[in-house]
């Protein structure tokens, strides 16, 4: 399956026009001649099975034929509040294999010891819209702005809180305190880990030190073990 992305499309859709780097993907790259059929998502679990009436390479215009609501393919809610990388590369590389494994939730936070203090979201959206697209995936992750770890902290949670660092303290391993089932935030630190202050203010909002395993993890490795570890949990 082919799978094409529009958020703007809602289950009262009749008709949809690409636009114009979509067109010429669908018409010069695929191939698609009128009458063939096209796959779309809006992310949000629906999938819309359309019939080409125009392959114009400017503006590819289809007939919405059938809409389908798509169960997630995960049966838990996962949020991951991660610091970003010094190098843009790996961070995006999370954001790519943590929306392949099944992740709901995604927000970038700037700690302390943060050598990344600027993101482009536009591309970060790109990557998780490539990465959904190509996985299959009809439930889309939402990607918050980033925020400092100080504003984070302060907000409402409910479920499980985790905070995965690295300093010799009493730690469960990750795997070992998760329930299936349940909404979970997972804490990622900067590759100069949380500082003592911030730590502490996370168990002071009842967020649980964990252990992500034996080996000291870069902060995107970090992040898709903790991704893996709540989905094998809940296999």
């Amino acid at each position: 399956m082919q799978l094409f992305y529009n958020p703007t499309i809602t289950t009262n859709t009749n008709q949809f026009t690409f636009d114009k780097t979509e067109s010429r993907h669908i018409v010069k790259v695929l191939r698609k001649n009128e009458g063939d059929t096209i796959f779309i998502t809006n992310g949000l679990g629906d999938l819309f099975t359309s019939k080409i009436i125009s392959a114009n390479d400017k503006k590819c215009l289809v007939e919405i034929t059938t809409v389908e609501t798509k169960q997630k393919t995960w049966n838990y809610y996962l949020h991951i509040a991660i610091a970003p990388t010094k190098l843009n590369d790996r961070f995006e590389w999370f954001l790519e294999k943590a929306t392949e494994i099944g992740i709901d939730e995604i927000t970038p936070i700037i700690c302390h010891h943060s050598e990344r203090k600027v993101l482009k979201t536009d591309r970060m959206e790109k990557i998780i819209h490539s990465a959904a697209k190509q996985s299959l995936k009809f439930h889309y992750p939402k990607l918050n702005e980033p925020t400092t770890f100080n504003d984070f902290i302060k907000l409402n949670f409910n479920g499980q809180l985790f905070i995965a660092h690295c300093e010799e303290t009493s730690k469960k391993s990750l795997k070992s305190a998760l329930k299936p089932q349940t909404k979970t935030t997972i804490l990622i630190g900067p590759e100069g880990d949380f500082s003592t202050k911030e730590i502490k203010q996370s168990l002071e909002h009842s967020f649980i030190p964990v252990s992500l395993g034996e080996s000291r993890l870069r902060t995107e490795t970090a992040g898709i073990v903790a991704a893996h570890s709540v989905a094998f949990v809940n296999e």
